[in-house]
């Protein structure tokens, strides 16, 4: 009889992509995939390869309003009490938790009922729902080496998998490093995401008109930028004389990875991830209000290992930019030092690994 896996998983595509990619490769071992997120989840959902998708009253308890509390914490309870109903007859083998709100429900009727639970964290700071549940799960895995606010009664079972990388990204692992010999040019590929491309579209451009004139001629940029700053960095670039490609959205990102010599990037978890599977070298600036720091954790991955320069948000202007820009591109045998670095510390095969420790734990 076809086991089913329950993921759990919601709130951002930092959540969803990874398990999403947990998805495919439970399917392809002939497992039935039932996705469980809330509505708001379920808009990074599109095309998540599940057989089914339910969606769960879910909320976020912030703030001090006793009102909102109040709302938030029975939305909690109607969902927990939803997922109860739906786990009895679905019966899943085993619960795959991959942490934001909306996951709550799923892993509260799960151990409730005595299923077994594997969370896999994205982040080197274990998230505040993944927290709650670290110590009754069968195994916590984690993406980094480093997993901040984890209990001591949960340190006995992580497991350091990795996070998934999308195969467009491992197709870059296979390219070899760039030539940046003299005379070549030297790429830069600048993506901020939804939460950085406004401060980037600030910063990098007037950090390039500082570089000195011999690098400067020599760059191609491509930068992802706000929809109402595209012309203005577009129009920064052509008046400096350098060639720059600057859009909101790039679908081609592996390529554009593939053929950079250097990342100006935010310290997700996927970012991280994926500069390490495609090995390039990087200068990080972690998102100063993610929770917990845990872009900092992240970023902690690279510059450890000496490959990739951290800014703190509140020290990225255009001088300090600048001066870092100038010594990683005046160096190329550095640069491809750290992106070796980078490469070496890639874990590619987290997805078989999260897959294997899901058939580990689940029931017969």
């Amino acid at each position: 009889m076809t086991r089913t896996v329950l993921v759990a998983a919601g709130g951002t595509g930092g959540h969803l992509f990874p398990a999403a990619a947990f998805a495919g490769e439970m399917r392809a071992r002939g497992w039935r995939v039932v996705l469980m997120t809330d509505e708001r989840g379920r808009r990074y959902a599109e095309g998540f390869p599940a057989d089914e998708i339910q969606d769960v009253p879910a909320a976020t308890i912030q703030g001090k309003n006793p009102l909102k509390i109040a709302m938030a914490a029975l939305k909690i309870v109607r969902g927990i009490a939803a997922a109860r109903k739906r786990l009895k007859i679905m019966q899943p083998a085993v619960v795959a938790g991959f942490g934001g709100y909306p996951s709550l429900p799923a892993l509260e009727a799960a151990l409730a009922q005595k299923r077994p639970v594997v969370i896999h964290e994205q982040n080197a700071v274990l998230g505040r729902v993944n927290r709650t549940y670290a110590a009754r799960a069968a195994v916590v895995a984690c993406g980094f080496e480093r997993l901040d606010r984890l209990p001591a009664s949960a340190a006995s079972h992580k497991v350091v998998t990795g996070n998934p990388v999308r195969p467009a990204i491992l197709d870059v692992r296979n390219a070899a490093y760039p030539s940046a010999a003299p005379g070549q040019p030297l790429r830069i590929l600048v993506t901020g995401g939804s939460q950085g491309a406004r401060l980037f579209g600030e910063v990098t451009p007037q950090a390039i008109a500082l570089l000195p004139e011999d690098i400067r001629n020599r760059l191609e940029i491509t930068q992802q930028a706000r929809e109402e700053q595209v012309a203005a960095v577009r129009d920064a670039y052509a008046k400096m004389g350098v060639k720059a490609e600057v859009s909101p959205f790039f679908k081609d990102m592996g390529a554009r990875l593939a053929a950079a010599h250097l990342v100006i990037a935010r310290a997700g978890a996927s970012t991280v991830t994926e500069l390490q599977a495609a090995g390039r070298p990087s200068i990080l600036i972690p998102l100063a209000i993610a929770a917990d720091d845990h872009q900092s954790a992240n970023a902690e991955a690279l510059s450890g290992i000496g490959a990739a320069d951290v800014i703190d948000e509140f020290d990225f202007h255009p001088p300090k930019l600048a001066e870092i820009l100038a010594r990683r591109l005046a160096n190329p045998h550095d640069l491809a030092v750290r992106a070796a670095a980078a490469r070496a510390s890639a874990k590619v095969d987290a997805t078989r690994a999260l897959a294997d420790l899901a058939e580990k734990y689940a029931r017969a």
